[in-house]
């Protein structure tokens, strides 16, 4: 059974920083892409970043120069770095492997 589990999310102020990993069971990694969408109250899903399986790195423009994902195969973990976080990035984030959803961590970022 495939399962992924995200964690590190949390409260943080504006202008913080928060590191979200996903680790995955039952499963190798390495044939897919992995990465991360969130979901705000009332919003749609909103794609953030890709770790491609050919080592590519892609980001939402909301995020860029901000978050940085990677991903450590042996280890089945992508993660997210989310350096100068806004009010608008509070959300769930969830991640991705190929087909394969986690559940989500929340993030809040508020004064």
């Amino acid at each position: 059974q495939v399962q992924l589990v995200e964690s590190g999310g949390g409260l943080v102020q504006p202008g913080g920083s928060l590191r979200l990993s996903c680790a995955a069971s039952g499963i190798f990694v390495s044939p897919y892409d992995m990465g991360w969408y969130r979901q705000a109250p009332g919003n749609p899903r909103e794609w953030v970043a890709v770790f491609t399986t050919g080592g590519s790195t892609k980001y939402a423009d909301s995020v860029k120069g901000r978050f940085t994902i990677s991903r450590v195969n042996a280890m089945k973990t992508v993660y997210l770095q989310m350096n100068s976080l806004k009010p608008e990035d509070t959300a769930v984030y969830i991640c991705y492997i190929g087909p394969h959803w986690g559940r989500g961590t929340q993030v809040t970022v508020s004064s």
